[in-house]
């Protein structure tokens, strides 16, 4: 960035959520936090030693800029004819700026990449893979893909003249967009715009406003003053019908000469390659995989549209399957540090953070969201190793606690917002399976338990006896409220109704089978569909592959004549819906059902970390085989370097090939009908066996100790 001589340097300031204003577009919530501003402290370095700075102060001067409309909901508005050449070159006269004004108040505390997350970046370009043309004008181009998507154009027309471009996750049956997905109740339309600054040939791209979509619309005018007064929201209910005639002077009009988009989210490098012999598990891992990039931002977002906040439940229910694809632990630290920021007074951690604006209820309390405040410092420390967060934040979440502690009556909670978005016979949304005091419930055991756990790894002692009494009280509670022992089912009997307890260690251990069966039998008598939704489907997952019953999850999660990820594909998503259905009236770009990822690797692949030795230092390899599946191929970048995993059979023969990074350990378990004829390296497997030593045989398994290196084990199964 530096150059020989002198150098300038200069600010180009968009709203964010700082400062959001309402406009005749499309508006999610309005808020400012005051006027905009910029901190800066330049350390320069001399080539003799000598060292200067260089900070922001009231001899900075300030212009309003080309962007005439930025707003991270409303879009971008750009007028290159505003545009100060050469303004932040040195030699420019900036004598007829206004003097930037110093905060006076108290300042802040510039704390830096310390809490900061990853980068924005654009990171790859996506092209027109089709072109729709209307008797307007328009035009709407398809990119293929639903993305967090920024556009790179190139426009000619006479100067003044404009282009409009307007961003759809979804297509009418004509061809024109449908923005139903993503203005949620026509709260206007959104997009980008651009009028020219000369008679040449300009390019352009966005500096701020970004959207996840699929498709847009090219409009051109030959001038803004062309522009419609009134734009519907070109949703199901105020659709854009094309005119019969362009409806600005085509020979004056702006015309798009090409057009590309630019996926852009955060720069966390990835972690993860999964592959299997079935290609529907890849597309489903695709479909997810674009749904967390397009959400990974500053914070992760719930949808990269209409809301583009960080709703905390997705932190922790989806905080171990996006771990395992991408290197996310600078933005789950950053994510720690804005809920610690955002804890009331009282201790309670708001629903989302930063909280922007204050939701009301139990949108603003709920357990199930406030629960990732424990559980995001627990899930780093066991893929990093890393104990900081719990040793940073042990006090507030206790804080956070004694405020639930407030909230209880008789040891429950019913301040959740129970299974959000589960399928049930109305509209996905409210939850219509599991009510809030059965999930808020169990997730205020479930923290009781962590807090001791916390406790007893930092050394307290006390406290985590005293928390491990609460979580048992809870526990009492909650069993002699929800259990049915004369039908072997919790609550309401649904699946994330028993799927919680079985994962959280709630079910005594007499009756854990007959809540296991309880929730098989409903997902078969589904036709093997989940009912579950937002906090109950992880669960689901993780009650069914902890006890060796992936089987059953590989048929729930390929079949494809009830909504689910399969079903999502066969409807065209190209990204994971907010609904299990894809219905229309929901995002179709959202991460929040996406954690059957973390099945993938965890059981699938058989990747696991041992929370032992935690950041994979010992890793544990333990897949489990589906009958239909032929092979799997699995890499997980930890720590200590990637443990990659590759199984496959042929027959009743089986192959499973393992590394280990240096200096760590593993615990890996070979299915086999008996253990007898495991072979490694060619080699049965004998006591001495160099680098692998025999431990057990546990289920169907044969379980070795090996050291870090690269191992093929063979064996006959089933």
């Amino acid at each position: 960035m530096l150059k020989p001589g002198v150098n300038a340097a200069g600010f180009l300031l968009g709203n964010g959520f700082y400062n959001l204003a309402h406009r005749d577009r499309f508006t999610k919530l309005t808020g400012s936090f005051g006027p905009l501003r910029a901190i800066l402290h330049l350390r320069l370095e001399y080539e003799d030693g000598a060292v200067g700075f260089v900070g922001t102060n009231s001899n900075w001067r300030t212009q309003s800029g080309p962007i005439t409309v930025g707003h991270i909901f409303a879009g971008e508005d750009y007028d290159a004819r505003l545009m100060p050449a050469g303004w932040a070159e040195p030699g420019f006269d900036d004598s007829k700026w206004r003097h930037a004004v110093e905060l006076l108040r108290p300042q802040g505390v510039l704390r830096g990449l310390s809490v900061a997350g990853e980068p924005l970046r654009v990171i790859e370009m996506h092209q027109p893979i089709d072109v729709k043309s209307f008797s307007d004008g328009t035009r709407v181009y398809d990119f293929g893909q639903n993305a967090s998507h920024m556009p790179r154009i190139r426009v000619n027309g006479p100067a003044g003249s404009v282009i409009r471009i307007t961003p759809s996750e979804v297509v009418n049956p004509d061809g024109t967009i449908n923005r139903n997905t993503m203005d949620k109740g026509n709260r206007g339309n959104a997009w980008w715009q651009y009028t020219k600054q000369s008679d040449r040939e300009e390019t352009w791209f966005p500096n701020f406003y970004y959207v996840g979509c699929r498709y847009v619309k090219a409009e051109g005018f030959a001038s803004e003053a062309d522009l419609p007064v009134k734009v519907p929201a070109e949703d199901s209910t105020f659709p854009s019908v094309p005119a019969d005639a362009p409806r600005s002077d085509p020979d004056r009009a702006a015309r798009l000469e090409s057009i590309e988009m630019a996926v852009v989210h955060a720069a966390a490098a990835g972690t993860g390659r999964f592959e299997s012999s079935n290609p529907l598990l890849n597309q489903i891992r695709d479909l997810v995989r674009w749904a967390q990039r397009s959400n990974m931002m500053s914070v992760l977002t719930d949808c990269p549209h209409r809301e583009k906040l960080g709703w905390l439940e997705q932190y922790h229910l989806n905080g171990p399957a996006i771990r395992y694809e991408f290197d996310v632990a600078r933005i789950f630290t950053k994510g720690m540090n804005d809920m610690a920021d955002a804890q009331t007074d009282e201790g309670l951690i708001p629903n989302i953070a930063p909280e922007f604006t204050v939701f009301k209820g139990a949108f603003r309390a709920a357990a199930e969201w406030g629960a990732s405040f424990l559980l995001v410092p627990w899930q780093q420390y066991e893929f990093n190793g890393d104990r900081a967060l719990i040793e940073t934040y042990y006090p507030a979440m206790k804080r956070y606690f004694s405020w639930l502690e407030s909230r209880s009556r008789d040891d429950l909670l019913d301040e959740g917002l129970g299974d959000w978005f589960d399928l049930g016979p109305a509209k996905p949304g409210k939850a219509q399976n599991t009510p809030p005091i059965v999930t808020a419930s169990a997730f205020f055991y479930y923290d009781a338990k962590l807090l001791s756990e916390a406790a007893a790894l930092l050394g307290h002692a006390d406290e985590a006896k005293a928390f491990a009494m609460r979580a048992d009280q809870i526990k009492s509670s909650y069993n002699k409220k929800f259990f049915d022992p004369s039908r072997g089912v919790y609550a309401t009997g649904s699946q994330a109704a028993n799927a919680l307890p079985l994962v959280m260690g709630l079910v005594d251990p007499a009756q854990k089978s007959r809540v296991l069966d309880a929730l098989v039998r409903d997902i078969e008598q589904q036709g093997y569909a989940t009912t579950a939704g937002d906090v109950g489907f992880r669960f689901v997952l993780r009650a069914l592959a902890d006890n060796n019953r992936s089987d059953v999850v590989y048929r729930m999660v390929c079949q494809r004549e009830k909504p689910g990820y399969a079903y999502q594909l066969k409807q065209g998503a190209t990204s994971l819906t907010e609904a299990w259905d894809s219905n229309l009236d929901t995002s179709h770009n959202h991460f929040m059902l996406g954690q059957v990822t973390e099945w993938f690797y965890h059981d699938l692949a058989g990747i696991a970390f041992d929370r032992a030795a935690p950041g994979f230092k010992h890793a544990i390899i333990r897949p489990q085989l589906p009958a239909d599946l032929d092979w799997v191929e699995a890499c997980h970048d930890s720590v200590h370097g990637p443990v990659a995993v590759r199984w496959e059979r042929v027959g009743r023969q089986l192959t499973l090939h393992v590394s280990i990074p240096a200096n760590t350990t593993a615990s890996i378990h070979v299915p086999s009908r008996d253990g007898s004829d495991v072979t490694e390296g060619g080699s049965p497997v004998g006591r001495n066996h160099a680098g692998v030593r025999y431990l057990r045989r546990e289920g169907d398994c044969s379980v070795y100790a090996v050291e870090s290196g690269s191992y093929v084990f063979a064996s006959q199964w089933q």
